[in-house]
């Protein structure tokens, strides 16, 4: 794939970093809002099985397989246009994906069979996440290295996408709590209930907020780095590239990270809807959290770029998350009867999730030039699909596993009943054990088998430049 720069686009600068920023503010006010709050509205207001919802979940991503590498077959196929190859895509697809995601959360729906409610998930779960988010999420990722060819940018992309999805959980997080729950006595004890009808009025409100962010995407960045279709016109298949991928020791280990990475992340995420109101019974306290969240991430993105270019972005990455992993075991056993010493410590797992999160973008464009070297040729959209894919898988298995877990602990909600004890304590031990394993597991992989360690991305840097300099 040829690539070279486009002269005529203003120098990169601010203005596109706050672009990038709200393009992935907007995708996170659908995403996180599935990611966190779908399971518990479906088992609490929907009354369907955690199990069931859980598996919907998971088996969507199977849809996914195919529609993440089409699209991205798609980009790296389409002609470059006045807007550029990528930033068209967030213009087109940013009405449908807010639509079907708020279609998702109609508690209209609520006392009809359950067969319906059930293919109503599958429908719009599907319609909104394997079709009309992958359509906008494969072009939106894809676009960071069209919008800068330097390491140094594309980090402070990486940076500011972080912290568009760190505000919108915040946003997500801290809202959502406060305004869905309805908070009630039962023998003494509190005992917090989601609002149905409230709830999708929030839904359709951060569908709106999401087509806003997108917009001013679209309109905020530019496309700098010119790639033109490959000249390779046989028929890629998912199979035939998720099997050449095998071989690629720097696709496979960042798969495999970012699986276990999002697995961990939002299971912590998901069971913050159980613990707080179901386990303290303090909605309160966890919209507190989301601000230790977002205190966490701050730091980690004052750090994270200094950090990485002195030591590497997977070195500081597999550090911060032996720490992460260390705070939720320290939970697993310390186990607070206060709710704000649980909200402590969680601010130091996020610290240490913080740092991977900022440069986790950086790290697939790296796996991008080490692919163009190793193969010749440049594919952005196929690579960042599969990365794409990897982190829905994470995401599915976080959903399948804790609704499986909470289908075990024989999580039941009974509207104006308290939850038996061992059943709180199951909840505990989900939201502490299953991150910690995932966060250490992660540091293994970053360290022991992820390739592109500092000395490596420098050198393929310099080999991209030269190679760029010789095509000028």
């Amino acid at each position: 794939m040829n690539s070279q720069s486009l002269k005529s686009a203003r120098p990169f600068g601010f203005r596109d970093k706050i672009g990038y920023l709200l393009g992935d503010f907007g995708n996170d006010f659908t995403f996180i809002l599935s990611s966190s709050f779908l399971l518990k509205f479906y088992t609490d207001v929907m009354h369907v099985d955690a199990g069931i919802v859980g598996l919907v979940m998971m088996l969507a991503r199977f849809v996914d397989a195919f529609t993440d590498v089409t699209m991205g077959r798609i980009c790296d196929r389409s002609r470059v246009t006045k807007a550029g190859k990528f930033r068209p895509w967030i213009l087109r697809m940013a009405g449908p994906v807010a639509i079907a995601s708020f279609l998702i959360y109609q508690s209209s729906f609520a006392d009809t069979p359950l067969a319906f409610r059930v293919g109503w998930l599958v429908v719009t779960y599907i319609l909104w996440g394997s079709i009309f988010y992958t359509a906008i999420n494969i072009p939106y990722g894809s676009m960071a290295s069209a919008i800068s060819p330097e390491p140094g940018d594309r980090q402070s992309l990486s940076t500011f996408r972080s912290l568009g999805s760190t505000l919108a959980g915040v946003v997500i997080g801290a809202g959502v709590p406060l305004l869905a729950y309805d908070v009630t006595t039962v023998s003494g004890e509190q005992i917090a209930e989601m609002n149905g009808q409230r709830f999708t009025i929030i839904a359709g409100i951060f569908s709106v907020l999401a087509i806003l962010s997108y917009l001013a995407c679209y309109y905020l960045t530019s496309e700098r780095v010119v790639s033109e279709p490959s000249p390779h016109k046989e028929n890629y298949s998912a199979l035939r590239l998720i099997t050449s991928s095998i071989k690629n020791r720097a696709i496979i280990s960042i798969i495999g990270a970012s699986v276990i990475m999002l697995l961990s992340q939002f299971t912590l995420q998901q069971m913050a809807n159980y613990v707080y109101p179901d386990f303290y019974g303090n909605t309160a306290a966890q919209s507190a959290s989301t601000f230790a969240m977002l205190f966490g991430m701050l730091v980690a993105a004052a750090g994270a770029k200094p950090l990485a270019e002195r030591f590497g972005k997977a070195e500081v990455s597999a550090v911060s998350s032996v720490v992460a992993g260390v705070v939720c075991a320290l939970l697993f056993f310390i186990r607070p009867e206060n709710v704000w010493v649980y909200v402590g410590f969680n601010l130091f797992a996020w610290l240490g999730l913080g740092v991977f999160s900022m440069v986790s973008w950086a790290l697939i464009t790296d796996v991008i030039d080490y692919s163009e070297i190793k193969n010749g040729y440049r594919e952005d959209g196929s690579i960042y699909a599969l990365y794409s894919f990897a982190r829905k898988i994470g995401q599915a298995a976080a959903a399948g596993l804790t609704g499986l877990f909470l289908s075990v602990i024989g999580y039941q909600k009974i509207e104006g009943v308290a939850l038996s004890p061992d059943v709180k304590n199951g909840i505990y031990n989900i939201s502490t054990i299953v991150p910690a394993i995932g966060f250490i597991v992660l540091a293994a992989i970053l360290w022991f088998w992820y390739p592109l360690n500092k000395r490596t991305v420098d050198k393929n840097v310099e080999i991209l430049r030269k190679k760029r300099e010789d095509n000028t």
